[in-house]
């Protein structure tokens, strides 16, 4: 199933917005819904203030390299493929964490897609990232395409790899030295869950 521009994955039967406000720490009203081409300039503020919170992304503080146009024309792009998706989570109109499933477009790699997940600091630890990564595996269970989810995450990157063990991914390999900080290497990680 394809989500619509204004419906939001089915987490539960039956319901097409996700609601949470039962969390252990007090935030807002927190909704999923679908990343549309306007939203392109918020996404890469998002961007530009989470790669400053974490040494997890590729990239640091202000330095996303994709402009909004860029952006807001991969989202039009994602409307028509099958097997792609940026999911928004959403306090008011604030993002507050991001997720894709983005996958090839070569016939022999379809089923495949590739995840994708950010929360902000002052949003961690709050069950948010569960509740999104759900959301990103139901909509891939749904869209008709994708067999096998993957990710990439830093080996010592200890809370989101049991989160996404706790979800079933599985380690498949290391990539040594995957990355630098300027001072020291760190290995990655490729995990997989099958559908």
């Amino acid at each position: 199933m394809v989500y619509g521009a204004t419906e939001a994955p089915q987490l539960d039967e039956g319901k097409k917005e996700v609601l949470m406000t039962d969390i252990t720490k007090p935030i807002e009203e927190i909704t999923i819904r679908n990343a549309q081409p306007e939203d392109a300039e918020s996404i890469v503020k998002f961007y530009n203030v989470v790669g400053g919170e974490t040494d997890y992304l590729s990239f640091g503080g202000d330095e996303y390299p994709q402009s909004a146009d860029a952006v807001a024309a991969s989202i039009k792009n994602m409307e028509e493929e099958k097997g792609n998706c940026m999911l928004l989570l959403m306090e008011g109109e604030r993002i507050v964490g991001m997720g894709t499933i983005d996958s090839s477009t070569k016939r022999r790699f379809l089923h495949v897609g590739t995840l994708g997940i950010v929360i902000r600091q002052s949003h961690a630890g709050k069950g948010l990232g569960l509740l999104l990564m759900n959301a990103l595996i139901n909509w891939s269970k749904d869209n008709g395409q994708t067999e096998k989810i993957m990710l990439v995450t830093r080996a010592d990157n200890e809370v989101a790899i049991g989160l996404y063990e706790k979800l079933g991914f599985k380690q498949e390999g290391v990539f040594h030295q995957d990355s630098f900080d300027g001072e020291r290497y760190y290995d990655s990680l490729s995990m997989a869950l099958f559908l």
